[in-house]
């Protein structure tokens, strides 16, 4: 089993030699096959209305993720009509764009991240392909991109970052937060050098204690029950207590938002040379993707199943069982990982205050790294624009 191998990739951007994604199309047969333009099952949208997404928005709206599919996305899947179509030569799925049953006249492509696109970090896959509309862009990956690859986040999907340090339970007992298993000399196991960094400046931790050898396996956490080890509130705690049976018990761990990792977690995003042109579609687009992630997580088991479908056709590496993904939607609940902003009461608003905040953290730290050149040339203001947010959109109603 691996996962993410870094925050977002983005330290390891320099490393990446950018190539445009091809290949041969290889697609399944629709599971479902509609009648003229409007997916089998759905209604057309009434015209001119909230839905109408035709002549507004792209024919196929194309959205790129970070990782292979998994309950994280789910507003993203939730929204692909029961014509979908996968392809498996290049890893994606398409079909109608629905919501709520209502056919939107207009198509939706999801594509996965990770391994499928040689780890390329979203800002540069969507400055390589004019086709993709959205991309799910963490907002340190965009400040890593903001000099060459600038992205504007129109709205947020997760509210904090389901990241995590994982501990031993049973070496560390009674320990609760990272920095009581820190400060007993536990060595801190992580793919990238920016959590090490921001634990340096939050919680006194000791830069000697950090190795960035993580490859994403259980092996060396099973084998060295000393070590604090990186991971997600959303999948870890339940794969290593039920799918690794060298495991096989609970995992201690706190999530990273706690202890000053701030950002936005995959919040949809637009090339900003793009903003302008996408307006009119971000108008009626975003309040659906902000319902969409709420619908999704009232009842994320259709939704999953197709996530566990497209994992299986992919057939790569990544694996991911629907005991999992059950876990991730209630995890997102559970956790506080998903909830409308604090700030404003809305769900999927950016908040100003936050996002200066993720800047003044995170420019430096990257600036350091040699990722930017200029971390006072960051400006948080160019990272997003709250312009299309439907404000009565609420967890709470």
């Amino acid at each position: 089993m691996k996962r993410h191998l870094l925050l977002s990739a983005t330290t390891a951007a320099g490393l990446l030699v950018l190539t445009a994604c091809s290949g041969s199309s290889d697609a399944t047969e629709p599971s479902d096959t509609g009648s003229g333009d409007v997916a089998a099952g759905t209604t057309a949208a009434e015209a001119g209305s909230a839905l109408d997404l035709a002549g507004v928005c792209p024919a196929t709206v194309v959205m790129q993720q970070d990782w292979q599919p998994e309950a994280e996305h789910g507003a993203m899947y939730q929204l692909v009509g029961p014509d979908y179509e996968i392809d498996t030569d290049n890893k994606s799925v398409s079909g109608s764009l629905v919501v709520d049953g209502t056919d939107t006249g207009v198509d939706i492509e999801v594509r996965p991240g990770g391994p499928n696109v040689g780890f390329q970090p979203v800002p540069a896959l969507m400055y390589l392909d004019e086709d993709i509309t959205f991309g799910a862009v963490n907002t340190d990956a965009a400040i890593a991109a903001h000099e060459a690859q600038p992205t504007v986040a129109v709205t947020s999907q997760m509210t904090h970052s389901p990241q995590i340090l994982m501990w031993d339970p049973e070496t560390y007992p009674g320990a609760t937060t990272i920095e009581e298993v820190t400060s007993q000399g536990a060595v801190v196991v992580t793919s990238g050098d920016v959590i090490p960094a921001l634990l340096a400046e939050t919680v006194g931790f000791d830069l000697a204690q950090s190795d960035t050898s993580y490859e994403g396996t259980p092996a060396r956490f099973v084998s060295d029950t000393t070590i604090m080890q990186q991971g997600f509130a959303t999948a870890e705690p339940y794969i290593y207590e039920n799918e690794i049976a060298e495991w096989g018990r609970p995992v201690g761990y706190q999530l990273m938002s706690e202890v000053g990792f701030s950002i936005y977690p995959e919040p949809l995003a637009v090339r900003a040379d793009k903003l302008e042109e996408l307006s009119p579609c971000l108008e009626l687009l975003v309040p659906i993707m902000q319902q969409s992630q709420i619908d999704y997580l009232a009842d994320p088991e259709p939704t999953n199943e197709l996530i566990v479908e497209l994992v299986e056709a992919y057939d790569l590496s990544w694996t991911y069982s629907a005991g999992v993904a059950a876990f991730s939607a209630q995890a997102q609940l559970d956790e506080g990982i998903v909830t409308d902003d604090p700030a404003s009461g809305v769900f999927g608003q950016l908040d100003p205050d936050r996002m200066a905040e993720i800047v003044d953290t995170f420019a430096p730290l990257l600036e350091a790294q040699g990722t930017i050149t200029d971390a006072g040339a960051v400006d948080p203001e160019a990272l997003y624009t709250n312009e299309f947010i439907d404000t009565s959109i609420s967890m709470g109603e």
